[in-house]
């Protein structure tokens, strides 16, 4: 049976994939977009119930199309978002082919790759991979299977009442770890929470979102991370209306924060040291942020309100005073792990060599070192905003030029 052949081929029909596809059209360029499920299935599938989006709907969007009847300062909800995409693809007549993962990708003698699928080969000049960050979910190998506990990787994760009764140990405190954390205790739960490293933005500051902030100070389009910033997290919540992540506040509500875990031995889970400093790296991230809004403000005269408020700090709880290094858990009632430690990323799929020993593509802002090979969706692509919406928005436009520039140049 012969194979399919197209121009170019789309791997991923999420938020990347989607706007690849916007792009590619406007340039003409026939394709096809391979989604593995559904339109944007990990927004539906991989998510907690109650997720919604950490930035307005003003923001978390693509330029072309608003959410439609939906404040624009409001935080959609991980359906809504996954409709949204669903949406912008029936309107611009996405070439979308559910229900067909791409199980091994190769590069053919003359140039072309050569997608195999369950359901036949596909082969095609130009090959975007748009798959995204969220691939394999990382959970540490620290507590053993035997301790008898659930454990689930936040992906994973639904509502409270999937949980057995007891109280939880939520390890990772970014975005995911801190909203479920927060939801797990107003459901009336113990819960335990492991803080590192972590950047924490005010959610509103002088009546403008921090991601308007952020864009006005030119942070979305910062082309590396700080060094040393490498593996910090960033707390931030749309939850219950959109509210700056205090840890704080979680711990005057009762959660009980805790260090870094770093190993388990006899029954309890062992803490770094580190909360004190970690809460106050967070604050000085939280602090930086202001004094650069302030500055900014102040240089282009905007006459927005003081909020003099928003430096006011509570006291640091006594679990941050006298931190808990050693964690008991049966003597705590804990009967649940629940991992918020991020993804890897995993495209042993691809029998191809552009990526690096660690498994990262090699590429120049998504334009692999394989000629016709180009990532899409994936942080700090080209910058800071890569991995957002409006980000992917931006890197597929320009690589869909490259891709049609290479098209005319083969023509």
């Amino acid at each position: 049976m012969s194979p399919e052949t197209i121009p170019t081929l789309v791997i991923g029909g999420g938020q990347a994939g989607i706007a690849t596809s916007a792009h590619l059209a406007q340039h003409g360029v026939p394709h096809l977009v391979l989604e593995r499920a559904r339109i944007a299935e990990r927004w539906r599938s991989e998510r907690w119930d109650s997720l919604v989006a950490n930035g307005p709907a003003w923001h978390d969007r693509f330029p072309a199309m608003e959410f439609e009847g939906l404040d624009p300062d409001a935080f959609a909800g991980k359906d809504r978002v996954a409709d949204y995409f669903e949406a912008f693809a029936a309107r611009i007549k996405a070439p979308v082919r559910c229900g067909v993962e791409v199980v091994a990708l190769h590069r053919l003698p003359s140039g072309a790759f050569r997608a195999e699928t369950r359901d036949g080969v596909i082969e095609a000049e130009q090959v975007v991979v748009a798959t995204g960050p969220f691939q394999k979910p990382l959970i540490p190998a620290m507590v053993p299977a035997q301790a008898g506990l659930m454990q689930l990787h936040s992906s994973a994760y639904k509502n409270p009442a999937q949980l057995p009764k007891g109280a939880v140990l939520v390890v990772g405190a970014g975005s995911s770890g801190a909203q479920i954390a927060e939801e797990l205790q107003r459901s009336g739960r113990q819960v335990y929470l492991s803080v590192g490293p972590h950047d924490r933005p005010p959610r509103r500051y002088r009546g403008q979102d921090f991601v308007w902030w952020l864009g006005k100070l030119g942070k979305w389009d910062a082309k590396a991370k700080e060094p040393g910033t490498e593996h910090v997290t960033i707390a931030v919540s749309g939850a219950y209306g959109g509210q700056t992540m205090d840890f704080r506040r979680l711990a005057t509500q009762g959660v009980v924060l805790l260090g870094r875990a770093n190993g388990f031995a006899e029954g309890a889970v062992t803490v770094s040291a580190d909360l004190a400093q970690n809460i106050a790296r967070g604050d000085a991230n939280y602090l930086s942020v202001l004094d650069e809004a302030d500055a900014y403000a102040a240089a282009h005269g905007l006459d927005f309100p003081e909020d003099p408020e928003a430096r006011i700090f509570a006291p640091l709880p006594g679990c941050v005073t006298q931190p808990v290094l050693s964690l008991d858990l049966a003597a705590h009632g804990i009967t649940s792990i629940l991992w918020a430690t991020g993804f890897a990323l995993d495209y042993g799929w691809i029998k191809i060599d552009a990526f690096d020993p660690q498994g990262r593509p090699l590429h120049s802002e998504g334009v692999s070192q394989v000629p016709g090979l180009y990532f899409v969706g994936l942080p700090w692509l080209s910058c800071r905003g890569s991995a957002f919406i409006w980000g992917a928005w931006r890197d597929a436009e320009r690589l869909a030029a490259h891709i049609a520039a290479r098209v005319r140049a083969d023509a």
